[in-house]
């Protein structure tokens, strides 16, 4: 596992904002990440009713930065260029309300697209195997 403090340095998203805990896995094309956040009451996404399902489209988006993140570093690239979430489709929510489900949320994102302007990927949360929203997503990066 790579644990927060390996590529939390590589995205922009810090503090309670920065949502996953960890990553179990990640390749070329996919990865993994965990994150016990949903039920942690300093939650940045949570409302006064609790962390609505619709939020776990930001913890797919995560996964992708720190995906794209991984790939840039293992290229060598010592900056990462900051990306824009611009768009989401076919995003699917099986469940109201996440902050009351115990355990670890599981993100898995795949890259479906990328080229020197953005990227666009695919995105599933599950907890215990049993899927709580699916997606895709879209990323153009800054001019660099």
């Amino acid at each position: 596992m790579l644990p927060k403090a390996d590529w939390a340095h590589l995205i922009p998203h810090a503090g309670t904002m920065c949502l996953l805990d960890g990553v179990l896995a990640w390749d070329e094309k996919t990865i993994h990440a965990i994150s016990a956040g949903h039920a942690r009451p300093e939650n940045p996404l949570r409302g006064e009713h609790g962390l609505h399902a619709v939020h776990l489209a930001e913890y797919g988006a995560q996964a992708m930065a720190v995906h794209g993140a991984l790939l840039a570093q293992a290229d060598g690239v010592e900056k990462v260029r900051p990306g824009r979430l611009v768009s989401l489709r076919d995003v699917q929510l099986h469940e109201e309300y996440v902050d009351q489900l115990d355990g670890r949320l599981d993100v898995h994102a795949e890259c479906l697209y990328a080229d020197d302007s953005g990227a666009q990927y695919a995105f599933r949360v599950e907890h215990r195997g049993r899927v709580l929203a699916t997606g895709r997503a879209a990323v153009i990066y800054a001019a660099g």
